[in-house]
């Protein structure tokens, strides 16, 4: 938690959601994202924490192809911002 705490702090301000990934495979995360962000309006932020070791090289293609925006990755926390429709 400390973890997340300090990547917040490099954020500014709050996310409006969080996924907690665990050891998920990039694959299902990514299915559970498409999910999650679609449930959410434009703009909003969303926390993922994940510890597969693909994810770092994995979402950053998935947000690129998806047009959702990566605002930063510190492995195992990353944050995404929904993209417009």
């Amino acid at each position: 938690m400390l973890e997340l705490n300090a990547a917040l702090l490099a954020g500014a301000t709050e996310p409006e959601a969080t996924f907690d990934a665990g050891p998920m495979g990039c694959g299902e995360i990514v299915i559970e994202l498409k999910f999650r962000l679609r449930d959410l309006p434009a703009g909003a932020r969303l926390i993922v924490h994940g510890t597969d070791p693909g994810l770092p090289e994995d979402l950053p293609a998935w947000c690129r192809m998806t047009g959702h925006t990566l605002v930063w990755a510190r492995p195992p926390y990353y944050l995404i911002q929904r993209r417009d429709p």
